[in-house]
C-alpha cells in the first residue's frame, strides 16, 4: 500500500477513509512512513522495535499496539519470520468512538499505546479478523470493524485505569469531525508552504475560529500547534535518516529559516537539530 519515493519520503497510497485489515511477515523498514489512520498492530510471534516520534518502542507478540500513523514510524528490529496483523482505522471512525477524551487527545498528540501483558487468544482472534476481512461478506466485515472498535476501547480504558486522568467518554459527531479532518488533510498536503490560520481555514472551507475550536475539542491543541508538530515530525524523520543539510530540511518542512527551525525544535525536544540527529544515528546503529 505504499511506494518508496526517496530515502527521505514515502507516500501512502491507500485511502485515509478506508478501514482495512491485512497480514504480512514483519520486516525492518529502510525509512519511516506515515498515513492518516489510527494504526493497530498485533505481532503473532516474536518481537519488534519501532522508532516512533523520536523514541524506540519495544513490543512482544500478543500485545495490541495502537498509534496515530500520521506521525512518522518505522520498524528497526524484527524477529525473523514473524507474522504481523495490521489494522487501519480511518481518523473519522476513531473520532466517532465513545472513548476517554484525554486518551484520545494523547493519541493524536503522539502517544504510543500497547497492552502491558500478552492477551490470551490474541493470535486466534487476529487470524479470524484477517480471514473474515479477506473472504467475508459485508456483514462479516462490519462485525470485524465492530470487534476492533471494542478492542480499542478496552485498550484505552486499561491505560486510563493505569493512571491517566479520565474525562467523559464521548463519541464525537457532527461538523467538528469534518472540520478537523479537512484541516489535517490541508496541512498534510501543504505543510511545506507558508501557512497562516486564515489561509488554512479558507482552503478547508471553514471559519478560522471554528477550525480552532474543532481542533481544541478533538486534539487538545490549536491548528497552528498541530501544524508545528506536523512539520517537526517530518523534520525529525529526515534528520534521523538522511544527510540532508539542516537548512534544507528547515526550509523543506516549512519553517522559513534556520533560526526559526532551531528555536522551535529546541523548544519542543530540548535538543538542537544537530544533537537530535547524532542521538538518533547512535540509536539506529545500536539497533
Amino acid at each position: 500500500m505504499r511506494v518508496k519515493k526517496s530515502a527521505s519520503e514515502e507516500e501512502w497510497l491507500g485511502s485515509p477513509r478506508d478501514f482495512l485489515v491485512e497480514e504480512h511477515i514483519a520486516d525492518t523498514m529502510t525509512s519511516a512512513h506515515w498515513h492518516d489512520h489510527i494504526e493497530i498492530n498485533l505481532l503473532r510471534e516474536g518481537s519488534m522495535t519501532y522508532l516512533f516520534n523520536g523514541k524506540q518502542e519495544h513490543v512482544d507478540a500478543g500485545r495490541l499496539v495502537l498509534f496515530w500513523a500520521a506521525i512518522p514510524h518505522q520498524t528497526i528490529v524484527v524477529t525473523p519470520q514473524s507474522p504481523l496483523v495490521c489494522i487501519y482505522i480511518p481518523l473519522s471512525d476513531f473520532l466517532a468512538m465513545p472513548i476517554d477524551a484525554t486518551a484520545r487527545q494523547q493519541i493524536l498528540q503522539g502517544a504510543f499505546l500497547h497492552e502491558p501483558n500478552p492477551v490470551d487468544g490474541a493470535s486466534l482472534f487476529s487470524i479470524r479478523w484477517v480471514e473474515e476481512w479477506r473472504t467475508g461478506d459485508h456483514a462479516r466485515r462490519q462485525l470485524v470493524a465492530d470487534e476492533v472498535a471494542l478492542r480499542v476501547r478496552r485498550l484505552i480504558l486499561d491505560h486510563a485505569d493505569a493512571g491517566v486522568t479520565r474525562r467523559a467518554a464521548t463519541a464525537l459527531a457532527g461538523p467538528s469531525i469534518r472540520y478537523a479532518q479537512a484541516v489535517t488533510e490541508i496541512i498534510s498536503k501543504r505543510y511545506r508552504e507558508p501557512l497562516a490560520l486564515s489561509a488554512i481555514a479558507k482552503l478547508a472551507g471553514v471559519h478560522p475560529t471554528t477550525a480552532n475550536r474543532a481542533f481544541r475539542d478533538i486534539l487538545g491543541i490549536s491548528v497552528m500547534d498541530y501544524l508545528t508538530r506536523f512539520r517537526l515530525s517530518r523534520a525529525m524523520q529526515r534528520l534521523a535518516q538522511t544527510d540532508d543539510p539542516i537548512l534544507e530540511i528547515a526550509l523543506d518542512c516549512g519553517f522559513g529559516s534556520s533560526a526559526r527551525f532551531y528555536a522551535v525544535f529546541k523548544h519542543h525536544t530540548r535538543d538542537t537539530p544537530r544533537q537530535f540527529r547524532a542521538t538518533m544515528r547512535l540509536r539506529l546503529d545500536r539497533a
